[in-house]
């Protein structure tokens, strides 16, 4: 399907959309007003807003790949082997968000149940947290390859975006998280940095769709 600038609009929104509807599934998981302890946040949070939760991995991972066809018509102006480079490595990232977030489910059930028999919760979720950092793992090479490539190519002025766009790649936001961290207190810190993956792609989608709005692809 030839990608025009309608499509790209729509699928920036969905893009945007996807981040959003995975933001508020950070928040099902560990929004407890006046607590940043993420890990009790999630043992108390409810049976429902876990299971919803777990579900908005889904659909943020559907929309955030649909919102992946406007990073392909933005690079249609580079070499084909480029093009290709930056969206199965952005795809494997995207997919990855969905994966990572649903295996939270493990965290918060064993969090949760160690809370109501009177476990530890720190041993109680070892075994999911070591696997949620092993997924991350995986995720790292891709996110170095897709940074060199979309970084020199808008630099480069090989694409359809304008240079400004890469304050918004989610490089420059993932390497200041420590500066948010120490910046933020109470529920601002909880919101911000619970959510914080999902909001820089919120931050990213939103800048590529106002970059390319009538950017047409000559």
């Amino acid at each position: 399907m030839k990608i025009n600038l309608v499509w790209s609009r729509g699928l920036g929104i969905a893009g945007i959309l996807g981040g959003l509807i995975l933001f508020a599934g950070d928040m099902l998981f560990y929004y407890q007003s006046g607590s940043t302890d993420l890990l009790m946040n999630m043992a108390t949070a409810s049976n429902e807003r876990i299971a919803l939760s777990g579900v908005s991995a889904l659909v943020a991972s559907w929309l955030y790949l649909l919102g992946l066809g406007q990073v392909y018509y933005a690079f249609k102006p580079a070499s084909v082997r480029v093009r290709t480079i930056v969206i199965i490595s952005f795809a494997g990232i995207l997919t990855a968000y969905g994966v990572v977030h649903a295996e939270y489910v493990a965290i918060a059930v064993t969090a949760k149940l160690a809370i109501q028999n009177q476990l530890d919760i720190t041993t109680a979720t070892e075994l999911a947290t070591y696997i949620n950092d092993l997924l991350r793992l995986f995720v790292y090479p891709l996110f170095a390859v897709l940074s060199f490539v979309f970084i020199s190519q808008v630099w480069k002025r090989k694409t359809l975006y304008p240079r400004w766009m890469l304050f918004f790649f989610p490089l420059l936001p993932f390497l200041l998280q420590g500066v948010f961290v120490k910046a933020l207190s109470g529920d601002a810190w909880t919101i911000i940095i619970g959510g914080f993956l999902n909001l820089i792609l919120v931050l990213f989608f939103t800048a590529s769709t106002i970059a390319l709005w009538n950017k047409k692809d000559d």
